[in-house]
């Protein structure tokens, strides 16, 4: 690399720094053609300025790259708040205009670009859906690297450049995304370039990576299976040639290993990483008020804060002007044009990548048609199966009909799942050693397994934030460990409906299934459905959830989720051998309209009670108390109401899902007594029809946080939710004769006494429950 060619790269990382620190103070005199004063700075300043000067070195570098090898890359930035950084590259390459017209390359646009940032009605400091060329939300750390690995694969022409903050690396999820490259075919797969920017301080401290030997840090990083590139200083002239050389060496790296790649598979490839050490707030003030900034925790966030301490405006001008800024932009506010020579053409500037908007790569998939791939029932509750084994045949035809744009995402419970018929047509996907006793692995596979939710949850949010589809199915209880990665992608999903310019997603699809109802042998540490709760907490716009009683519902739900836009979907199923409720076409209706009566299971005419139910256990349970109550009270009339989209007992007001107040009050009335057996906890369901009519007619039975191993059925008489428990509900709530009430209460609690019982004699559930059916 010729030093016309540094000088060149300096230059657009001074342009970047000015615009960086610009955006934390100013909202006037944006090129300080006159001397700064306090009222050209915020009242309040806000933003991180330790991690930006570190990303924009390495932006610019890659930027020269990029021109001179014609590459596809897009920026990842893992350093939480590099909002300044990425939002200042944007701008020097005209993306940022072209984006937002009023935010104009000239003085003024210069001004509203500072002025926007961190300020009411502008753009948050971290790097946001409203920035462009971004596909992470930098609010959050942990992510970069899985989001990374998920955006290139079956993208084999891009490179994502990672760049891992070192406070960030302490964090778990990191801790175990280095692991990644265990699963690159560079022959279909791109290529992640991380880069590890130690700058030694977190917010208050130092960082881990930072403060152990070299030699181990290096042992560490080759354990994981990178070969770490060096680069060290703070000298800028000495550190653009030590960087610029590392990247030759990297992409050189990159370029062989994905060539031998072409020519058959040989193993998995040590790939190129870099560590970059430079000073924390490189290039900022080195002292102020007597205290060290530059290279220490100081300069994490503004290190200039009260600009109304004596000197402090001065100081800031000082800093400002030591980048040189009338050589680095016209007098017109544009960036000089040797500035402006060094960012990429169209498309191919990070800022303006479309796999940065994966809408405007995304293509429907060739879905089967579920109907094919139904169970038949002949009779309401005739017929037995598992319903995500029947669900797993149509996702294996799924996989094998988009070859390069579907994977199926799991924490090694593929199998266990029920899908196991993906692995007729893919394998396990593993770039590692594969042995001859290993079952369905191998450097192609398409079905992605590693024991790290964090993992498949980032894997799958890159693969479908740059245009692909896919489905993440997890043991229900152990979802949570995703609670807060989901609670971003929810929120770049909320705030990219309102941003003209960023396209549709495909949506993110959970299967949970080895539910609470079923972990019975598992117990108590493997039994909590609240990752419902915390879904409904998130805006309606983007969240549906959904509980399908039978094999036939959850095809036609999967069908749904499959071919939706920028929604959380989450389908919660059992996977052991049930009762079959719908025929195909039954079920396809019953699901159009999200919740209906059975009429197969009510009675005609105005009901004396309404008994409801929302997953596949409750479902089973209602259907088995109503025929409790056809044997010892055959007066009382019962409606039975099945709930499929869980977000259709709300208000049409509060989800686009809801029903009107009108017809929640034809399927559940306005005065009868409501019996509703629940998959998860029961207060969501008073929480969701709080403002209904009938609300205090409701009994909600659910979830009571009550288990242990025990069989099935004691899984559900533990927490109530049985169909003796649903029977003398019933009772409770309905007029009954006196002895007739009596004498039923008595029947109930006689079968609870023999059901603990046997139980305990003979470790297995009564055959009068394990053998029941449904006859009317």
């Amino acid at each position: 690399m010729n030093s016309q060619g540094l000088a060149l790269v300096d230059r657009w990382w001074r342009a970047a720094n000015y615009l960086s620190v610009g955006q934390i103070y100013l909202r006037d005199n944006p090129l300080l053609k006159r001397p700064l004063r306090a009222t050209d700075i915020k009242k309040r300043l806000l933003g991180h300025w330790g991690t930006t000067p570190g990303l924009n070195f390495i932006y610019a570098h890659l930027n020269r790259l990029i021109r001179e090898r014609d590459l596809e890359m897009i920026y990842l930035a893992g350093p939480g708040h590099g909002g300044p950084a990425m939002l200042a590259n944007a701008y020097l390459e005209g993306t940022y205009s072209e984006t937002y017209p009023h935010i104009s390359q000239d003085e003024e646009g210069m001004r509203r670009f500072f002025e926007q940032f961190s300020f009411p009605g502008g753009v948050p400091s971290h790097v946001a859906p409203e920035t462009p060329g971004s596909i992470h939300e930098g609010g959050e750390l942990g992510y970069v690297l899985s989001h990374a690995y998920g955006a290139v694969f079956d993208n084999p022409s891009l490179i994502a450049c990672a760049v891992v903050g070192d406070g960030e690396a302490e964090t778990g999820a990191l801790a175990t995304s280095w692991h990644s490259n265990k699963f690159i075919d560079p022959a279909r797969d791109g290529a992640v370039l991380p880069i590890l920017h130690l700058n030694g301080y977190k917010i208050a401290g130092p960082t881990v990576l930072a403060r152990i030997p070299r030699d181990e840090l290096t042992a560490l990083l080759r354990g994981y299976g990178h070969a770490p590139l060096f680069v060290e200083g703070e000298d800028p002239e000495a550190m653009h040639r030590l960087l610029a050389e590392a990247l030759e060496r990297a992409f050189d790296s990159i370029a062989t290993i994905r060539r031998e790649a072409r020519h058959g598979f040989r193993g998995r490839a040590q790939w190129p990483m870099i560590v970059l050490i430079s000073p924390k707030g490189w290039t900022g003030p080195r002292e102020v008020d007597g205290q060290q900034i530059e290279g220490t925790f100081r300069a994490h966030q503004v290190p200039l804060g009260e600009m109304s301490h004596p000197g402090h405006v001065a100081a800031l001008e000082v800093w400002m002007k030591s980048y040189r800024p009338e050589a680095l932009f016209e007098d017109s506010g544009a960036p000089h044009r040797d500035v402006a020579a060094l960012a990429p053409i169209g498309a191919r500037r990070m800022s303006a990548s479309p796999h940065s908007n994966g809408g405007l790569l995304l293509r429907d998939l060739l879905l089967p048609d579920f109907r094919e791939y139904g169970v038949d029932v002949g009779a309401p509750g005739s017929t037995d199966a598992e319903a995500t084994r029947v669900q797993g045949g149509w996702i294996r035809d799924v996989v094998g009909s988009n070859p390069e744009t579907f994977r199926v995402f799991s924490p090694d419970e593929t199998a266990s799942n029920r899908w196991g018929a993906v692995f007729e047509v893919t394998d396990r996907m593993s770039a590692a050693v594969v042995k001859a006793s290993d079952d369905h692995v191998g450097p192609t596979g398409r079905v992605m397994e590693m024991l790290s939710e964090h993992q498949c949850q980032g894997w799958l949010e890159g693969y479908l934030l740059t245009g692909r589809h896919g489905f993440f199915s997890c043991y229900e209880a152990f979802i949570h460990i995703v609670d807060s990665m989901v609670n971003q992608h929810a929120k770049w999903l909320k705030v990219t409906r309102d941003i003209p310019w960023r396209r549709s997603i495909a949506s993110l699809n959970y299967l949970l299934t080895s539910h609470v109802w079923r972990q019975d042998h598992n117990g108590f540490s493997h039994q909590d459905p609240g990752f419902l709760d915390h879904m409904v907490n998130k805006k309606p716009e983007v969240v549906r959830i959904y509980l399908p009683p039978d094999a036939n519902t959850l095809l036609s739900v999967s069908d749904h989720c499959l071919r939706s836009r920028d929604y959380v979907n989450v389908i919660v199923a059992g996977k052991q051998p049930m009762p079959q409720w719908f025929s195909i076409e039954e079920a396809a209706e019953h699901c159009a309209h999200g919740l209906g009566v059975l009429s197969w299971a009510s009675d005609e005419g105005e009901p004396d009670v309404v008994m409801a139910c929302a997953g596949d256990v409750p479902t089973l349970e209602v259907l088995a108390a109503v025929s409790i109550l056809r044997e010892l009270a055959p007066e009382l009339r019962v409606r039975v109401v099945n709930v499929v989209d869980l977000m259709r007992l709300q208000p049409e007001q509060e989800h686009p899902h809801g029903l009107s107040d009108a017809d929640f009050d034809a399927l559940f009335t306005e005065d009868k007594p409501i019996v509703f057996a629940f998959h998860g906890y029961p207060a969501l369901v008073h929480r969701l029809t709080h403002s209904r009519t009938n609300h205090r007619g409701i009994s909600a039975r659910g979830y009571r946080e009550e288990g242990t191993t025990t069989t099935p059925f004691d899984m559900t008489v533990l927490n109530e939710l049985d169909r003796f428990h649903l029977v003398l509900d019933v009772v409770r709530k309905t007029p009954m004769q006196p002895d007739r009430a009596t004498a039923i209460r008595a029947e109930m609690e006689r079968r609870l006494d023999a059901h603990r019982a046997y139980i305990r004699r003979e470790g297995e559930d009564m055959p009068e429950v394990r053998e029941w059916r449904w006859e009317r």
